[in-house]
């Protein structure tokens, strides 16, 4: 009897692993009047309460390419709520539009901190993340977006961008006031971010003694991270393209950096 019991316990668990898996779920919640549309996405394996990460678009809006960031994290042991920055779930499929949308949120920065804040406030409410572990990361617009919010003292751990915009629009922050850490992890020769811009965020940053990092990998122009940028980029004559090795050696940079102030 007791081998029989043994076996049925064995045979449960194996069902029950082999139904466990990443799960993706949309989330529908306003901004004010606006109606949003994002997902929450983590590995329903395990009960136990994890960190979470606000995932912040690029200026296309929620591509595959973030559903497949978003659900590495979740791999990583997170919940991810993909953010929707742009109501709707709006997307673009073409530079034009991509501007548009991205510039109307940059150009109202209390629109774009209430709409982060938004997403935060849907991440924190899922029962699989531990309120006190929230951290975000943003790519292209999205890590503008990220950085903005650190800069404004969102209650953020640690913040991540990948081929981050530095056109940042909000105050230069207080000393103190930036809770995140902070890390940067761009192409060196990507185009669409000055040098200027640097050392404006540097000169920022420290005077505000935030603990902050940036890399920049050489060779590596915009959007590295995504798979689908060398066709984009010959599509519309964009200076973007997907960089496997610098996707690779950034993601593990970001692995440390997450697991460091947010698994603590």
């Amino acid at each position: 009897m007791r081998t029989m019991i043994l076996g049925a316990l064995c045979a449960i668990a194996m069902v029950t692993s082999a139904n466990a898996a990443i799960k993706e779920e949309p989330v529908t919640y306003t901004d004010g009047e606006t109606t949003m549309k994002g997902f929450v996405v983590y590995d329903d394996a395990s009960q136990a309460k994890r960190p979470g990460i606000v995932m912040v678009h690029e200026w296309w809006g929620i591509t595959n390419h973030i559903h497949n960031e978003a659900k590495k994290l979740a791999e990583q042991g997170y919940t991810a709520f993909i953010a929707d920055m742009y109501g709707d779930a709006k997307t673009a499929d073409n530079p034009k539009d991509a501007g548009a949308l991205s510039g109307s949120v940059m150009k109202n920065p209390a629109a774009m901190e209430s709409r982060f804040k938004a997403a935060r406030d849907q991440l924190v409410k899922q029962a699989s993340v531990n309120p006190q572990q929230i951290g975000a990361v943003g790519y292209c617009f999205g890590g503008a977006v990220v950085l903005n919010m650190a800069r404004a003292g969102a209650d953020l751990a640690a913040v991540a961008g990948y081929h981050a915009s530095l056109g940042l629009n909000t105050p230069a922050p207080a000393p103190g006031t930036v809770k995140a850490k902070i890390l940067i992890l761009n192409g060196a020769d990507d185009p669409f971010v000055k040098r200027e811009q640097y050392d404006a965020l540097k000169k920022d940053f420290d005077a505000a003694k935030v603990d902050y990092r940036i890399i920049e990998y050489p060779g590596a122009v915009h959007a590295f991270t995504n798979p689908e940028a060398t066709e984009l980029g010959k599509k519309f004559n964009l200076p973007i393209r997907y960089d496997a090795k610098v996707d690779q050696e950034a993601k593990a940079e970001a692995t440390k950096f997450f697991a460091a102030d947010l698994k603590k």
